[in-house]
């Protein structure tokens, strides 16, 4: 069900009565109860047209789409009550329905009428326009003649010599003989207050019941986040292995292959003593050189001694080839999950290509640990600090990555220095 908190108008009324009376509360009920008697006859009356407007073209097939649209007839209701809803509720009221892919009308439609929310909405919608707009008709009633009576001083000197009556057959003959309405309307005034608090709290809690998700459903929604969560790291995983295999088994072959066929070529060429060898030379180193960036490609996207060896192994070896000096200090009581392993190493590598090129800093320290099923990593650099994630550093990149595997990455990096990463993994889905 909804959240039970207290009802704000509720709180305000039980906390300081005689305080509510002069507060911008009563202004507040009977803006909201006088717009929603209007709003919930007209409502109510729309869908009475449409039901039998429905049943009474039914006959020629154009009734199911009238009725269809009775049936949804709750959902802009409902997203205007929210909104409505504000007059006396700070907090918002959030939307029950599921997010739908921009598939036709059709679809739509027959996704909605699945929704329970829907149906929540329709009654709603009748229990609005035949209760809460008629109680909220009768509190500005009593209003409206609380007003009158509070003012029948200033009627009845505006209409001297002419009698004024506050009770029929009963006339008024000056200012003076008045003062009872006065004092009747000042109560009046003080109780359709106090009704028009409770009437809106009432309103409150059932568009609460009837118009915001379900437990339940707020919980389906979280498992549907979580496996579109995992499904879209399981994705990029998927991607990355493919595209390193290409690398790897196409064009990373097909390079070795062409310097063997150069290096064949420049032996031939070299006895004949062809002034083209140079350039069959010239064109080996180019491929040597083009065979190595690809290997450090491949290597960056995924490198073998992480698949085969684990975090602490692939990290130490970053760290021997990494320009700055590296202190590694990874205790893993065991292998992590690949997921796990591959966003850690990557945020170990982002972190130490901003420490060899932006910080200026002659040592790193690496340390992970395992903390209550979640993996701990501090990179810290001794730079002169003042690293922004959003001034392209890759620090924005490394959150969202971080973001899709369930964790976080909070960055100090305070000018002078030093700069630390901390990061945050769960370790289980």
């Amino acid at each position: 069900m909804a959240d039970r908190r207290a009802v704000t108008v509720w709180r305000a009324l039980r906390r300081r009565p005689l305080r509510f009376l002069l507060s911008a509360w009563p202004w507040r009920c009977w803006a909201y109860l006088a717009s929603g008697a209007l709003l919930g006859y007209a409502a109510l009356t729309a869908l009475v047209l449409l039901v039998f407007a429905g049943m009474a073209l039914s006959f020629v097939g154009v009734g199911i789409a009238v009725l269809t649209c009775a049936a949804l007839y709750g959902i802009p209701v409902g997203a205007l009550e929210r909104r409505r809803l504000r007059l006396v509720e700070p907090v918002p009221l959030p939307g029950p329905h599921d997010a739908l892919p921009a598939r036709g009308p059709v679809t739509w439609a027959g996704n909605r009428l699945r929704e329970r929310a829907t149906w929540r909405e329709l009654g709603y919608t009748v229990v609005f326009g035949a209760v809460f707009a008629a109680a909220g008709c009768g509190v500005v009633m009593l209003l409206c003649l609380s007003a009158v009576l509070t003012a029948v001083p200033v009627i009845a000197w505006a209409l001297a010599p002419e009698p004024v009556m506050i009770i029929p057959g009963e006339p008024v003959s000056g200012p003076l003989e008045a003062l009872l309405g006065p004092a009747v309307g000042v109560i009046g005034l003080a109780l359709s207050a106090y009704a028009a608090g409770l009437l809106a709290g009432a309103q409150v809690r059932t568009a609460e019941l009837l118009l915001s998700p379900r437990d339940d459903e707020a919980g389906r929604r979280v498992i549907e986040l979580t496996r579109s969560r995992a499904r879209l790291a399981d994705a990029f995983e998927a991607e990355r292995r493919r595209i390193e295999r290409d690398l790897h088994d196409g064009a990373q072959q097909q390079l070795v292959a062409l310097n063997m066929t150069l290096g064949m070529a420049e032996m031939e060429l070299r006895e004949s003593g062809s002034p083209t060898t140079e350039l069959v030379t010239r064109a080996r180193g180019e491929v040597r050189s083009a065979l190595a960036q690809l290997r450090d490609l491949v290597r960056g996207i995924h490198p073998q001694v992480l698949t085969d060896h684990g975090l602490a192994a692939a990290v130490a070896e970053v760290a021997q080839r990494h320009p700055v000096p590296v202190t590694v200090d990874i205790d893993l009581p065991h292998r992590l999950p690949g997921t796990v392993e591959s966003v850690a190493y990557f945020t170990v590598t982002e972190a130490l290509a901003n420490a060899a090129k932006h910080s200026g800093a002659t040592a790193v320290t690496i340390v992970a640990r395992i903390e209550l099923g979640t993996l701990r990593l501090l990179i810290t650099d001794n730079g002169k600090g003042g690293a922004v994630p959003a001034a392209g550093t890759g620090l924005q990149g490394l959150a969202d990555r971080m973001a899709i595997s369930g964790g976080r990455l909070v960055v100090s990096s305070p000018v002078g220095g030093p700069t630390q990463l901390r990061a945050e993994v769960p370790c289980s889905g």
